[in-house]
């Protein structure tokens, strides 16, 4: 049970980094406001969509890491 909590432990760890990392930063829509109004209308959308898939993704593996973290260390 430890060992696989553990592998499983690991496993949300990498998919939380990996996710986080895909996210892009709060600074980056100051660079569309420069570029022009066409790309910010129609570019903003998209990528607002999958910062709020990634957003909410990251919320759902960040409790699975506090979850099985505290499993963990119960099992240990």
């Amino acid at each position: 049970m430890h060992t696989f909590l553990v592998v499983l432990l690991v496993l949300v760890s990498i998919g939380l980094i990996v996710c986080v990392l895909l996210q892009s930063g709060k600074s980056a829509g100051l660079s569309g406001a420069i570029s022009g109004g066409a790309e910010q209308l129609f570019g903003k959308q998209k990528a607002r969509g999958i910062d709020l898939v990634l957003h909410r993704i990251t919320i759902v593996l960040s409790v699975l890491f506090f979850v099985l973290t505290i499993a963990v260390a119960f099992f240990a």
